[in-house]
């Protein structure tokens, strides 16, 4: 049991870590808004993970070949989404920024639309199946659950750890110029990220 546990916690922390266009829209999303909009968007992201770890463990094998054809689909869709994501990121940072609104009474996003955001973003990303399923095609764990708990577990930790740092960013740039320089450059990192993809 311990093998599968620390074998979940270094898989969980393998994809979490890297931090790509859903880490830094994490980060930024805590910064405009607050903890509780971030907290809940990094369960989001984690509950993805989640899903994939326990994909990965009960049918690994037999999902590899299924992917195959599909993964060029799920890029281009990841992609699409993530150009949306940025382009609106964008807009509305230039719209609150005219409007001298403020972001966190006129634009915070209930904590339960940012949990499903960021888990209907992360669901979207090939990538992360496809590291669970090659992760137990050498080596299937014996007890999947303690696995995927495991994975689970780390990758929440590291998202919540992101919103963290999102919300002491949103702390140090309280000012309309700052919130606005933060949101277009993680608009901007997010549409290189898109690009990537494609």
């Amino acid at each position: 049991m311990s093998a599968e546990l620390v074998a979940g916690l270094v898989a969980g922390y393998g994809i979490a870590m890297p931090v790509g266009a859903i880490g830094v829209y994490l980060v930024e999303l805590t910064a405009r808004t607050s903890w509780r909009v971030g907290a809940a968007a990094a369960m989001g992201v984690a509950t993805a993970d989640g899903v994939y770890a326990v994909l990965a463990t009960t049918g690994g094998a037999a999902l590899a070949p299924l992917l195959a054809p599909i993964t060029t689909p799920l890029r281009l869709t990841s992609a699409a989404a993530l150009f949306v994501l940025g382009a609106w990121t964008a807009i509305r940072a230039v719209q609150r920024y005219r409007s001298a609104e403020t972001p966190l009474l006129a634009t915070e996003p209930h904590p339960l639309r940012a949990y499903a955001t960021l888990l209907g973003l992360t669901l979207l990303n090939p990538s992360t199946i496809i590291y669970f399923t090659a992760l137990v095609l050498g080596d299937r764990p014996a007890n999947g659950t303690v696995f995927a708990a495991a994975a689970f577990a780390a990758s929440a930790s590291w998202q919540l750890l992101l919103a963290i740092g999102g919300a002491l960013l949103g702390r140090g740039l309280t000012g309309p110029r700052g919130r606005l320089g933060t949101a277009l450059l993680s608009s901007a990192v997010i549409l290189v990220l898109a690009v990537r993809l494609l």
